[in-house]
């Protein structure tokens, strides 16, 4: 174990279903594995960092998320290659995920950084970007 490393992120959700389904595919599809289930909650981790996301409680639904309240903005996940951005890019798309930035992708970040953005079902934006080239 590395000292300062993420141990865990847990965000609370409005839909721990829509969320579990969107969630799992991406984290999956990052080599996550499934980690913790119960009631009103799900991980997946990968080598010793963890994701949780647990239900919001209905007294505390009434103010949507919105990231430019105080709090998480976005979460970001490297990629291994720009390829592997443009792979992730289609899947999003073909699953119906709302990819953010459209008319600057892949270069939303600027010309040297190769990312798509895209929202959870929550609308927390999430960032899957390649290391800029050498």
């Amino acid at each position: 174990m590395s000292e300062g490393l993420l141990h865990h992120v847990e965000v609370y959700v409005s839909n721990l279903k829509r969320s579990e389904k969107f969630w799992g595919w991406f984290l999956e599809e990052l080599g996550y594995k499934p980690y913790q289930q119960w009631a009103e909650g799900q991980s997946w981790k990968l080598g010793e960092t963890y994701l949780v996301f647990v239900q919001t409680e209905t007294e505390f639904l009434d103010i949507p998320y919105h990231r430019r309240r105080t709090g998480l903005n976005h979460l970001a996940f490297h990629a291994s290659s720009r390829e592997r951005v443009d792979e992730m890019t289609m899947m999003l798309k073909e699953r119906g995920v709302n990819v953010l930035y459209e008319n600057q992708h892949p270069f939303a970040g600027g010309e040297d950084y190769y990312a798509v953005y895209f929202e959870d079902p929550d609308r927390i934006k999430v960032e899957f970007v390649a290391s800029s080239p050498s």
